[in-house]
């Protein structure tokens, strides 16, 4: 367990929060991790202030882009070295099953460090320096597009994948040459405390990369800072609208990952007994705290019998909810008592007004000592597509089975939302390639995509946030694009 004495960083020096006493609590076992200090404001205007100070003088993104590779490549060594007391460390604070820990929390964040320090060294599309060729009426005149980084940026991270998340925006800001300060969630601060550790044992100099903790308070401190030249933030819709309001007050710059409502569309014909597993394990996965879970599922009318069969068999037999030590382990606990009583209440409230559950809908007994916050996976059906709980994050194991007639109409469904980040088709590859690019979706996996990507944006329509994160457009947020012009004999 990391040191919680000392919880802020501010400039190189760790100092004790100066703010409110949080507390950090294992969601399976309920019993107390650790408590310590969040930041006082007063904090987080050092941090910035440091911040700015390395921006200003050009600690880092002087440095070459070999260094910063350098430093960053060795960040991701040691999130390898350190891989399974990291992985051990987010199944106790976030409650993730040992086996996506291993996986998705911890080694694909090694990865994505080292991407970014491949793109330090390659720079943005285009360049650091990028010529143009000359123009030559109605004077002649030769262009340079100078690449910079944007300067110091406020990320701000979720709990559901506290390593990864910030793998995704201080990796990047840093191979750009940009000072970060960061804010985690409070349920994901224990993570992140060990990886800025390593960050700096990495190499990463004093004042480059701050660390700050706490809540709502904290964060619309920082997000409404002044001296920001971007705020990265991931989490809930209702946050990042007050993110935007907040960096609209200096006209800061914002990228911001928010919630969705994904769909599943299981095209006529398609192979159920290919289709069923992957589908279910999508929304149950992290105990479907992942906002591109796809959580509506539809389903062809003449199909939806035998999808139905397969897919209460498949959460019966081959998706146990337990102890999120063991392997065995499918779908661990939600984050918090008030989440569950939450996703609770959408379930009473959708069964009260018709919908029959499928499977699950109950607390589970898990096991003894075990008194968490588990919820059985959960499908429904009987469900309008403008219910509310076919229209909300739930932010949980829960899906619903939607039931179509004809592929317009599933396309209709599918895009009835507010969200558009993910999304999911099973069928014939020719037709499903022809109703993905029917989604309002920034990303399609098709017949079960594949794995993870740096190297590719991930980016939401409509209200699942605006910018990008990763892959070559996701890197350049965190420049600016300077054009020196001059004419020529």
């Amino acid at each position: 367990m990391p040191d919680t004495t000392r919880t802020t960083l501010v400039d190189g020096t760790w100092q004790p929060g100066r703010g409110a006493i949080l507390t950090s609590t294992d969601p399976a076992t309920t019993r107390e991790l650790a408590r310590w200090a969040a930041s006082s404001t007063a904090q987080v205007d050092a941090a910035v202030a440091a911040a700015r100070r390395t921006v200003d003088d050009g600690t880092w993104r002087r440095r070459s882009p070999a260094e910063r590779a350098a430093v960053l490549r060795r960040l991701a060594e040691l999130l390898t070295e350190h891989h399974e007391e990291l992985a051990r460390l987010v199944v106790a604070e976030v409650g993730s099953p040992i086996t996506l820990a291993r996986t998705l929390q911890t080694a694909t964040p090694a990865v994505n460090f080292g991407w970014a320090a491949a793109k330090a060294e390659s720079g943005p599309r285009g360049g650091y320096r990028e010529e143009l060729p000359p123009l030559e009426q109605p004077v002649r005149t030769e262009s340079v597009l100078l690449r910079e980084p944007i300067g110091v940026v406020a990320a701000i991270t979720p709990y559901n994948y506290p390593i990864n998340m910030v793998a995704w925006k201080v990796g990047p800001a840093l191979a750009a040459g940009c000072s970060v300060v960061l804010l985690p969630s409070p349920r994901g601060t224990l993570c992140t405390l060990a990886l800025v550790r390593l960050a700096e044992e990495a190499g990463v100099p004093p004042g480059v990369l701050n660390l700050v903790t706490g809540g709502a308070d904290v964060g619309a401190h920082l997000a409404g800072h002044p001296d920001l030249d971007l705020v990265s933030f991931t989490g809930s819709n209702t946050v990042g609208a007050a993110v935007m309001r907040s960096a609209a007050a200096t006209s800061t710059k914002v990228v911001l990952e928010l919630g969705g409502k994904s769909p599943t569309v299981v095209l006529p014909g398609a192979d159920l007994d290919r289709a069923v597993g992957p589908s279910l394990l999508r929304f149950c996965r992290n105990a479907g705290q992942g906002c591109g879970a796809t959580t509506r599922i539809l389903v062809h009318r003449d199909d939806l019998d035998a999808f139905v069969e397969r897919a209460v068999a498949f959460l019966a037999d081959h998706v146990p909810v337990g102890d999120p030590h063991d392997e065995a382990t499918e779908v661990g606990p939600l984050i918090s008592e008030e989440h569950r009583d939450r996703v609770e209440g959408y379930v009473e409230r959708a069964v009260l007004r018709g919908a029959r559950v499928l499977a699950g809908g109950t607390r589970p007994t898990p096991g003894p000592g075990l008194p968490g916050w588990f919820l059985a996976p959960t499908l429904l059906t009987g469900v309008d597509p403008d219910d509310e709980i076919c229209q909300d994050e739930l932010f949980a194991p829960v899906a619903v089975v939607l039931v179509y007639d004809t592929v317009d109409e599933a396309v209709a469904i599918a895009n009835n939302s507010r969200y558009g980040l993910n999304a999911l088709v099973w069928g014939e590859h020719e037709e499903a390639v022809e109703v993905a690019l029917r989604l309002e979706s920034g990303t399609v996996a098709i017949n079960g995509g594949g794995p993870g990507r740096p190297d590719v944006p991930w980016v939401g329509a409509k209200q699942s946030g605006t910018g990008t994160e990763m892959g070559e457009d996701g890197f350049a947020e965190f420049f600016t694009v300077r054009h020196l012009q001059w004419p020529t004999p």
